[in-house]
């Protein structure tokens, strides 16, 4: 039988699609896109933005009408944020909460003996330990993903995902090191440890993110070891120490901000100002050598004056961010900021978006001016259309070189000699 699979979402959610596909895979099922004609679909949703539920929907109609007589399975944080109305999909074969992904493909083998629909959403307990997941191969050739961390307690006031995904958990470092150990004999060279609240990792069972790091920058033939978001709070001088020490760890901090003025960073809940972030990043720049910082913004808050967006769009450039998400507010049901008085209107939020980003696109220009004249090791992934083999630097520096060796999987020191647009080019420093 044919399985097909669809991810919306994180890097957290990719990863867990992935376990899936494995576990299907060796049950004996042939795998196929998405868009192919399958026997079951297995949609992994996104609940963040009322409109990734609308794209939920959305796709779903679609794999009905590719295969009327498919199996549609739906897990992930919408079915449990809103198992009531995930229930009214008549479309829906299978329901499967966040917390227990594990289980879709055994549900899915008893529907298709009894064809009863199966509805399997138990609510976050304080009880609830860390979902045991192993992921030995991806997409990637050259970069791993490894969940090390779920659920969230920050309550960010617009925000629904601490109902989606529960209280924090975290993977036992005997775990990750077998997950690491495995992902390293199957060649990967680069892993990017992940989370919901990445910052919270370990927490509840007595260690520290810090320590997550540390293990794979430990683990033989693993190179490089880079975090996903992470909390602001969570980098005190002793954390950035430990990882200025690990000569594998990644210099690229995706520090989450949301908005560059106090008076809204209050209303949505964050628990750092500008002040302190300012200094953070001051710190993480003198501590490193030749580090990034990446972040996301959002515009269009409830109650965001013109005087405050300035604020923030001034705060963006001042910190001169390597790459930003810029994204809109938009309105998420069951969040506390959906009941905001001073909600804006759809076309002052997409003004605001348009000249934030100009901003960072411009403050992501400089930040590659800057890095031309060096040379930083790269790991290369793929060839271009145009025959070009492209990479990263270990600050997450988007690398492009001619060669006309294959050099997928490769690490090589790379001169960086021009600064386009999105990305840099650069000539091996061997060739």
């Amino acid at each position: 039988m044919r399985a097909a699979f669809y991810t919306l979402g994180c890097k957290v959610n990719q990863y867990e699609t992935q376990i899936l596909i494995q576990q299907f895979s060796a049950y004996g099922y042939d795998i196929v896109d998405s868009s192919d004609v399958a026997d079951i679909y297995v949609i992994n949703s996104c609940t963040v933005t009322a409109s990734g539920d609308k794209k939920t929907r959305q796709i779903i109609h679609r794999m009905k009408r590719t295969s009327p007589g498919a199996v549609i399975a739906l897990t992930g944080c919408f079915p449990q944020a809103f198992p009531e109305e995930a229930q009214k999909m008549q479309e829906v074969d299978i329901l499967v909460g966040a917390g227990e992904k594990k289980k879709v493909l055994d549900y899915v083998n008893q529907y298709l003996k009894d064809g009863k629909r199966i509805v399997s959403i138990t609510p976050h307990t304080k009880e609830e330990r860390f979902e045991q997941m192993h992921a030995d191969n991806f997409l990637e050739r050259t970069r791993a993903f490894v969940k090390i961390q779920d659920g969230c307690e920050h309550y960010c006031s617009y925000c629904i995902i601490p109902y989606a995904r529960g209280f924090n958990r975290s993977k036992p470092l005997e775990d990750l090191k077998m997950e690491l150990y495995d992902l390293s004999a199957k060649g990967y060279r680069e892993v990017v440890l992940v989370g919901i609240d990445l910052s919270s990792y370990g927490k509840d069972i007595g260690c520290h993110l810090v320590d997550a790091v540390t293990l794979a920058c430990t683990t033989q033939g693993i190179e490089r070891v880079r975090l996903g978001s992470l909390e602001p709070l969570i980098l005190t001088d002793k954390n950035l120490e430990i990882l200025a020490g690990l000569p594998k760890f990644c210099p690229q901090f995706h520090l989450s901000l949301q908005s560059g003025c106090d008076a809204t960073l209050k209303r949505m809940n964050r628990h750092y100002d500008t002040a302190f972030y300012r200094e953070l990043v001051a710190r993480i720049r003198a501590k490193f050598e030749n580090p990034s910082i990446t972040t996301d913004l959002m515009v269009g808050f409830p109650g965001e004056t013109e005087e405050e967006f300035l604020q923030s769009l001034n705060f963006a450039k001042e910190i001169g961010f390597a790459k930003v998400h810029v994204f809109a507010y938009s309105i998420r049901p069951g969040t506390r900021a959906a009941k905001m008085p001073d909600q804006l209107t759809n076309h002052q939020k997409e003004e605001r978006s348009h000249k934030m980003s100009a901003v960072t696109e411009q403050t992501r220009r400089e930040f590659l001016k800057t890095q031309v004249g060096m040379t930083e090791s790269v790991l290369f992934e793929t060839e271009r259309i145009d025959g070009m083999q492209h990479g990263y630097t270990k600050n997450y520096t988007p690398v492009c070189v001619h060669s006309d060796r294959e050099l997928c999987g490769e690490i090589h020191a790379v001169k960086i000699v021009q600064a386009m647009d999105d990305y840099c080019i650069g000539e091996l420093e061997n060739e």
